[in-house]
């Protein structure tokens, strides 16, 4: 263990427990605060190197208030009461909203004033919707909204083929979560 978590809250109309049951949270909190790995790699040694998150000696304060996709507004906004009570620096909710745009009713919005006026940072996701126009969703402009891009990586391997042959492979990974594997060969030799 490496002492990241310096508070956990969990509320209990809709848990028993703080502990991330679905492992999102566990991404998020290491994708911002994450010590560094080394070593770490994709598959087998594929983009081998090390993983850190955005800020290593960040510390982490846990307010569930979610659970199997259920997360009620009045929890949210006492969330962010205690948060702000607690005296955190920095929210990052990686919640989506359905209010976007009307500030008046969205709870992430109204909470995330408030954490701003009191000198807070807050950050959330941008959703899982697009890339179309008018689909982000935090979009109040006291909030920092963060989001994932699609990246055309590529990943080059050897295959060690029968009779000591090397082929090099180069696996390209696409925003519909598949894998191409595409060989290169010359023939003119």
């Amino acid at each position: 263990c490496n002492r990241k978590i310096i508070g956990a809250r969990y509320y209990t109309n809709i848990s028993d427990t703080p502990r991330d049951l679905d492992g999102h949270g566990t991404h998020v909190a290491s994708t911002a605060a994450g010590v560094a790995v080394r070593k770490a790699s994709y598959y087998d040694g594929l983009a081998a190197g090390t993983a850190r998150g955005g800020s290593e000696s960040a510390r982490i304060a846990v307010y569930k208030v979610c659970q199997h996709g259920d997360c009620p507004d009045w929890l949210l906004l006492g969330a962010f009461d205690d948060a702000i009570a607690d005296g955190v620096h920095v929210i990052s909710l990686s919640l989506g909203s359905d209010n976007s745009g009307d500030f008046l009713r969205d709870p992430q919005a109204l909470g995330a004033f408030h954490a701003v006026e009191h000198g807070i940072t807050v950050v959330c996701a941008g959703g899982n919707s697009g890339p179309r126009p008018s689909t982000i969703s935090n979009d109040a402009p006291w909030i920092i909204t963060v989001g994932a891009s699609t990246v055309d990586r590529a990943f080059e391997s050897n295959i060690l083929l029968g009779g000591g042959q090397v082929v090099k492979v180069y696996f390209f990974f696409s925003s519909s979560k598949k894998i191409y594997v595409i060989y290169f060969f010359n023939k003119c030799n």
